[in-house]
């Protein structure tokens, strides 16, 4: 299986911590250069700090990915600093946890805007650079909330399967042009977005939907981003992979 990265370029969006961070190391540990994108700069640098020690090149870099100007400036830059961008792992993400009848056009907007908006802004600016060169690798992080629903997630549900069915559309484009584009989908991972609101009690609970009873770790996940941004995945486009425990099972 080729897993060697030395000559590969990566830019993973939310990488300053959890799930990203996990995928970061992953690359570097493979000896790729890997831009961590983070909307908080000091978390994107602890993570190059973190992994310093590692055979791959990690560089930080803030932006706010719902917000297109910002994500062009980052993406120009990645490109001028490595040269190329070979590999683009659209993990950034952001929850509202409420009943719909309680949310407002604003929550909408905060899980649209991150969840969906985010993606289609960064892979829109790498997508012509990767046509051009006859390469890619696009691999959205996408959850089974969009596969099967989450109660009192309505907006975030609806965004993660807006980023699945965008992902197939776009494999089926730009196939030709040797690019693949899938999505690795999570159950219910220990990561600092959702730890603040999971209490030992609600894991108990949450676990008896896990067939493997116990809740994802960040590694999980990061292993099979790391294999689809691989030459090994090279016949593979257009799929959505859970790694959930056996939450879900479609």
């Amino acid at each position: 299986m080729h897993l060697n990265f030395q000559d590969r370029v990566a830019v993973v969006t939310g990488g300053g911590s959890g799930v990203g961070r996990e995928i970061t190391r992953l690359f570097c540990e493979a000896g790729a250069t890997t831009i961590v994108a983070d909307l908080v700069l000091e978390k994107a640098e602890e993570t190059a700090r973190i992994l310093s020690g590692l055979p791959g090149k990690t560089i930080a870099m803030k932006a706010d990915i719902t917000k297109y100007a910002e994500v062009k400036e980052m993406i120009a830059e990645a490109v001028k600093i490595s040269g190329k961008v070979d590999i683009l792992v659209n993990n950034a993400g952001f929850g509202v946890l409420k009943n719909f009848n309680e949310t407002t056009p604003d929550d909408w907007m905060a899980d649209f805007g991150v969840n969906l908006f985010g993606v289609l802004h960064c892979t829109r600016e790498i997508i012509n650079h990767m046509i051009e060169r006859k390469y890619g690798k696009v691999i959205n992080i996408v959850s089974d909330a969009g596969r099967v629903g989450q109660a009192y997630q309505a907006t975030y549900s609806a965004a993660k399967a807006a980023v699945m069915g965008f992902s197939k559309a776009l494999a089926r484009e730009v196939g030709t042009h040797g690019i693949n584009i899938n999505c690795v989908s999570l159950g219910a991972t220990k990561t600092p977005l959702i730890m603040p609101f999971i209490t030992p009690e609600i894991e108990q609970r949450l676990i008896k939907a896990y067939p493997l009873r116990r809740l994802g770790l960040p590694q999980e996940p990061a292993a099979l981003v790391i294999f689809l941004a691989s030459d090994s995945a090279a016949w593979i486009t257009g799929q959505v992979y859970s790694v959930n425990g056996g939450f879900s099972m479609i």
